[in-house]
């Protein structure tokens, strides 16, 4: 009897061990097959390359319209992207403009007031999320090259942090081969120190500055260079021979950008991956000469935007909606197939706008500046709806503060010296010396001169910009809206620190 029970608990656990081993082999297929979709899913997601160029205003761009700057890489990009005519930074100013590009918020809701380096010191709160950190938690291998000018690292962090000369593009481009190596999509932020502003070429006032150039130029880059009698002066800088000088230097400094973003895609075709990969242009803010950079005119704001999806069956040459780069973080995580809750951003994704299935007219952008460098405060808050545009100046009181840079630059010592009435279509009083609001009709006034804020007919213009630029200081959490009501108790009693 105990023999035959014996038998019959070995039987039962065999017959429990056959179960389950049968069960193994029938479960590993099925893990093997998630593994190998997980896998294809990587290979289905896009690369992307954010190539952002520093000071770089519309101006000098061959598809924006310039016939003399040599930008031939960049107008093939737009030859088989869409160029944006209307893009837009939120802020005219290096640190606090990327800041927005990579959170999807403005500077007034995380911190970044201003310049990071140095004794300026701004840095995002360190609760905020950004673009690379949710790119790399989803899979993508993240990396960086050239200038950074955020803070702090944990918020901004990449993977790879990629060294080189950030003025050498051709060194910058071959650097970076090793990403386009990787098995893993990848998100390629690559950002050049050209054509900001340099060391000048010379001991004396009116010398020019170099905006990068080297006399003996930089190692693999063939230097592309221009004549005074040859540039296009824009309108809002006065057509004098040292602003030409200083647009010969900065042209130059434009066409090593072309050169190094050439030669970028050149490795990215060699890789294979060139039809996997999204490349979007952009610059971080207007050129650095005054009445751009730091402003929230035009020439400081509206700025060339390049967009290329090969991804996409059809692309507009041309694209006339307002975007701005409130917008890239969410466009960039729909592009990229990441699920996110958009009230998390201040921006909305405009990847309908580039393949055409946004049917809703975009016709609004704002703006918020707060500082530069840590000594030139002087906030600002913009809206541009249609054609008209109102600008906020809650420090007007004060002289328009000058960045250090375009302070000492031949083109404005030469008006400041010279006791000059104007300053390109503007007078110099005027520059340095702004109403509490300025509205103007683009349409009818593109070099915003002609202040309406007194006009009887544009009053209920006026306010209506007003309130939409009031509702969105309350939707944005901008400390500044107190500017309405003068209710400093916003600021809290001081006593629970």
């Amino acid at each position: 009897m105990k023999y035959y029970l014996h038998q019959i608990i070995i039987s039962s656990i065999f017959r429990y061990l056959s179960t389950v081993f049968c069960l193994l082999l029938l479960t590993l297929p099925a893990c093997h097959t998630t593994k190998n979709s997980v896998s294809q899913q990587a290979e289905k997601r896009p690369n992307i390359i954010l190539f952002v160029s520093d000071d770089h205003g519309k101006d000098a761009l061959g598809c924006y319209g310039n016939p003399v700057v040599q930008t031939p890489n960049l107008d093939q990009l737009a030859s088989e992207g869409t160029i944006f005519n209307n893009a837009y930074c939120t802020s005219a100013s290096c640190a606090a403009s990327r800041s927005v590009m990579l959170t999807g918020k403005f500077g007034h809701a995380t911190g970044s007031y201003g310049h990071t380096h140095d004794y300026h010191h701004f840095s995002t709160y360190d609760t905020v999320s950004s673009l690379p950190l949710i790119m790399e938690e989803h899979g993508y291998y993240t990396a960086r090259i050239g200038k950074y000018h955020l803070a702090p690292e944990k918020v901004f962090h990449f993977q790879n942090v990629i060294k080189a000369n950030q003025r050498n593009t051709v060194e910058m481009a071959n650097k970076c081969k090793e990403v386009f190596e990787k098995e893993a999509p990848f998100f390629l932020y690559f950002c050049t120190g050209d054509p900001h502003r340099g060391q000048p070429t010379g001991p004396n006032w009116d010398d020019p500055n170099s905006f990068g150039n080297r006399k003996k130029g930089y190692k693999g880059v063939k230097e592309i260079t221009y004549s005074p009698e040859e540039v296009l002066v824009p309108s809002f800088i006065s057509d004098t021979q040292e602003a030409r000088e200083e647009l010969a230097q900065y042209y130059q400094s434009v066409s090593r950008v072309d050169t190094g973003f050439g030669l970028l895609m050149e490795h990215l075709k060699a890789s294979g991956k060139m039809e996997n990969t999204i490349v979007i242009y952009i610059s971080d803010n207007g050129i650095a000469f005054p009445g751009a950079k730091t402003t929230l005119y035009e020439p400081g704001m509206n700025l060339p935007c390049i967009i290329k999806n090969p991804l996409l069956d059809h692309q507009e040459k041309e694209n006339n909606s307002f975007i701005s780069w409130v917008d890239l973080t969410p466009t960039i995580l729909d592009w990229a197939n990441i699920n996110f809750d958009p009230k998390e951003f201040h921006g909305t994704s405009f990847t309908g706008v580039v393949d055409g299935t946004e049917k809703e007219d975009r016709d609004e952008i704002y703006a918020s500046h707060t500082f530069h460098e840590i000594t030139m405060y002087y906030p600002m808050r913009v809206v541009r709806h249609e054609n008209y545009k109102l600008i906020l100046n809650i420090a007007s009181g004060l002289e328009y503060p000058f960045a250090s840079d375009l302070w000492v630059s031949s083109t404005w010592q030469e008006r400041y010296r010279s006791g000059a009435k104007y300053y390109g279509k503007r007078t110099v009083e005027d520059y340095l010396h702004h109403a509490e609001f300025e509205l103007y009709d683009l349409e009818k006034d593109p070099d915003e001169v002609n202040n309406l804020v007194d006009s009887k007919e544009h009053q209920g213009v006026l306010v209506k910009m007003k309130k939409k630029l009031k509702d969105f200081q309350q939707d944005t959490q901008d400390p500044w809206k107190i500017f309405w009501e003068k209710d400093y108790s916003l600021q809290g009693t001081g006593l629970d620190l």
